[in-house]
């Protein structure tokens, strides 16, 4: 079963050869614009396995040569699967860690002996724990002692580094802010280990592993940049689309201290290791034409014309041979004859994703039209990663489907429960005791002790804590009863709305548990009880806590079977992916893009706020100091205003898709 397709999504667009030179001579050409050494895979685990051969190979000549093998090791959760290959090498191969000496590359601060969450113990949990190391043989910086403490303690920790021999091979993830180990911006070339303050983004992220941003300690020790770039070889590891902006920076542009991880290209051995998603920046793959000869495909041809009208800010139909000629766009000329030819092409091809018919229009011409007329009315599922995705992302298409006269059902993955504020449980339960006794029985003791017990529980929460079973199970009622509310709204019967509350959720915490064959089989049912002719998912991988790749995974995965035992409604089905709270789709590879007047505007707001407990008191809002309806509106906005700019018609707002390919 393949768990994790959404990986693969960028494949539909970059040619292997951009990410896989087969010279060198084609890597120099290729990667004239990057600083560093940068290996790019189509999958996480092949860019895990390519570092764990070489991890296991300098073992391996260390132990031949009867010497320690120093490692120093991050524990940011993009390291897990290199982690995991290594375990799975000693348990499967045999391959022997008892010579590796381990320095953890940073220590929360300040933390007690039974700190739940400190860096140790999650490098135990996640590689220590499973491997033949000597717990003798792994340093850490002590973030337990005093602060009058740690200066000493920093300059110790060094020199043991240096007593065997330094580091032959660091491991590090980056931050969203371009921090290394914790080395947030502002950090300096020469700096050594030390205590530092963690920056806001930083907190954010460190709060997958705490349950939330207020119990993250405020501080971490750290190795600085100097004792990391000390180390004989280092690889830095980033997976997934919400790393492409802060690698493309590391990577392409200059040093600075803004970006503690440009640092890394005054070393001489460093090795970016990353995905096709955080790939997605580079000026290889983003913009190839200015790297290479190309290939020119309709949507390379798109993209580039896009860019072009960017740079000189001109319509497309405005573009001239001079413009094409003096930003390295003549190879257009020569393949279409002229800019003016190029240009109505790209033109055309941009005007075609326009429709009001996101279900096909029926008995009309759908030669140019990005969803075929037939079969008319169409079954439709919208997989919505929480309660309020669906509206968020396509509630306007949603709402238009329905009016439409299509057959629309739509499908939650999750429960939401752990995104839901505990004022929330508090007014229902009022509600609820306040009900029972004006028109219940006194004596319902469930109600009751129950009431009483939730209402105990609250008063003692601290923070950290992770709710009972019993607040999970109300606060994942709240979000169901608003999704039936804004689903009656849209006019989507409710009998059309599927509750799947996938065990991967589950856990309490930010941090979910792993994906398995029981979530996707919870999607297969439905999916092959519906058989539906579309299927809209969410592409919005950026999601920083990743639920809604994880949805996604498992909707393709569910796709993937189908398609193995030969399902004949497969073949009449399409995926749309969408997107809304946290990106919107690049306008080269939008494939559809449905259109709203400001009155339709309006009526997805509504749906949108029919989900109350996710408006001002949000818990999980992110970086983005925005309400979830305010991005959704700029960012439909935003693209009416893009195609508006490229000389295509001007609408209110836009929602846009692109076709995942079955």
């Amino acid at each position: 079963m393949k768990l994790n397709l959404s990986s693969e999504i960028v494949l539909n667009k970059v040619p292997v050869e951009l990410y896989r030179p087969a010279t060198a001579i084609d890597r120099s050409e290729l990667t004239r614009y990057e600083k560093i050494d940068t290996d790019i895979f189509p999958k996480i685990e092949e860019g895990a396995s390519h570092i764990a051969d070489e991890i296991v190979k300098t073992v391996k000549e260390k132990q031949a040569e009867g010497k320690f093998c120093v490692l120093g090791l991050g524990t940011g959760l993009s390291l897990t699967p290199i982690y995991n290959e290594l375990i799975h090498r000693h348990q499967t191969d045999k391959v022997s860690f008892h010579n590796v000496i381990v320095f953890n590359a940073y220590e929360y601060f300040p933390i007690t002996a039974d700190t739940q969450n400190s860096c140790m113990k999650q490098l135990g949990d996640r590689f220590l724990n499973h491997v033949d190391i000597d717990p003798k043989n792994v340093f850490s910086l002590d973030g337990s002692i005093s602060q009058e403490d740690v200066q000493s303690h920093c300059r110790l920790f060094e020199e043991r580094m240096q007593t065997f021999g330094g580091i032959d091979i660091m491991l590090l993830g980056i931050g969203r802010s371009g921090n290394i180990a914790t080395n947030e911006p502002g950090s300096t070339l020469t700096s050594t280990s030390r205590i530092i303050l963690v920056d806001e983004v930083s907190r954010k992220e460190m709060a997958l592993s705490f349950g939330n941003n207020e119990s993250v300690p405020p501080c971490s020790i750290t190795m600085g940049i100097a004792t990391i770039l000390k180390a004989k070889k280092i690889f830095l590891v980033a997976w997934g689309e919400e790393k492409a902006e802060i690698i493309q920076k590391t990577v392409e542009e200059k040093i600075t201290d803004t970006i503690p991880a440009s640092f890394l290209q005054t070393h001489n051995n460093v090795h970016v290791v990353i995905d096709l998603s955080a790939a997605s920046r580079l000026t290889r793959i983003v913009h190839p034409w200015l790297v290479k000869s190309c290939e020119w495909t309709d949507k390379l041809v798109r993209s580039a014309l896009v860019w072009l009208c960017q740079l000189t800010k001109k319509p497309i139909l405005k573009l001239t041979n001079k413009d094409y000629n003096d930003h390295g766009l003549s190879e257009l000329l020569a393949l279409y004859g002229s800019a003016y030819n190029a240009n109505i092409k790209i033109f055309n091809d941009l005007q075609h994703t326009i429709t009001g018919w996101p279900g096909g229009k029926p008995n009309a011409d759908d030669t140019y039209r990005p969803e075929r007329a037939k079969p008319f009315p169409k079954r439709v599922i919208v997989f919505s990663p929480h309660p309020d995705d669906d509206v968020i992302s396509m509630g306007g298409t949603l709402r238009r489907l329905v009016q439409q006269g299509h057959d629309v059902h739509v499908a939650y993955e999750t429960s939401g429960n752990i995104a839901v504020g505990d004022e929330e449980v508090t007014r229902f339960m009022h509600f609820i005791n306040g009900f029972n006794q004006l028109f219940g029985s006194e004596k319902d003791e469930v109600i009751k002790n129950k009431y009483k017990e939730i209402k105990e529980f609250l008063s003692k929460k601290k923070e950290g804590d992770i709710d009972t079973l019993d607040v999970r199970t109300i606060k994942g009622l709240i979000r169901r009863g608003e999704a039936r509310t804004a689903n009656t709204y849209n006019g989507v019967p409710l009998d059309h709305v599927h509750f799947l509350d996938l065990p991967f959720y589950e856990s309490g915490k930010i941090e979910k548990l792993p994906m398995t064959e029981k979530d996707v089989q919870i999607v297969r049912d439905l999916i092959t009880q519906v058989k539906p002719h579309q299927i809209y998912v969410a592409g919005d991988l950026a999601d920083p806590h990743g639920t809604h790749r994880k949805c996604t995974d498992a909707v393709l995965a569910a796709l993937d079977l189908e398609k193995e035992a030969g399902a004949e409604w497969l073949k009449d089905c399409r995926v749309w992916m969408y997107r809304g709270a946290w990106a919107e789709w690049e306008i080269e590879n939008i494939e559809m893009c449905v259109p709203m007047s400001p009155e339709e505007l309006r009526a997805k707001r509504n749906s949108i706020l029919k989900h109350q407990s996710q408006m001002e008191s949000a818990p999980f809002l992110g970086n983005d100091e925005r309400l979830f309806w305010q991005r959704s509106e700029d960012r439909n906005h935003a693209t009416a205003a893009l195609y508006d700019s490229l000389g295509l018609a001007c609408y209110e707002a836009m929602e846009a898709f692109v076709e995942y390919k079955v």
